[in-house]
């Protein structure tokens, strides 16, 4: 094929066919658009449906991740994590009340005077 045979030149259809292209060109960028909108809108709509108590810290630092990405995981990483919990789980390990020295609901003896002895040493 020639570039003086080319197909649909000179008519309508080729008119069609660029409005066509066109509109599928600006709805793709359009569905793009909305679909990195409602990814960076995850952090506050998550806080929002489980009633976390920092829903307005959430709201602040997904909007200043649109600046600064790495803020954007903060904001992720701040909604999904129940703090509460987190906090209640590190303050267990740092005080050693791990669950594996309990066995159904009684203090293992083994383990308990280890830990007397240690603390008596180190007292």
């Amino acid at each position: 094929m020639s570039l003086f045979s080319m197909p649909f030149t000179g008519t309508n259809i080729d008119k069609v066919l660029h409005i066509v292209a066109g509109v599928v060109m600006i709805g793709t960028i359009a569905a793009i658009g909305i679909g990195f909108w409602k990814l960076h809108e995850l952090p506050i709509h998550k806080a929002s449906s489980s009633q976390h108590h920092q829903i307005g810290l959430i709201t602040a630092l997904t909007w200043i991740g649109f600046i600064w990405h790495w803020v954007w995981v903060l904001a992720v990483i701040i909604a999904f994590v129940d703090g509460e919990q987190a906090l209640k789980r590190l303050r267990d390990i740092w005080h050693g009340d791990s669950p594996n020295t309990k066995s159904n609901g009684v203090a293992n003896d083994s383990s308990l005077t280890a830990q007397t002895k240690e603390e008596q040493t180190n007292a």
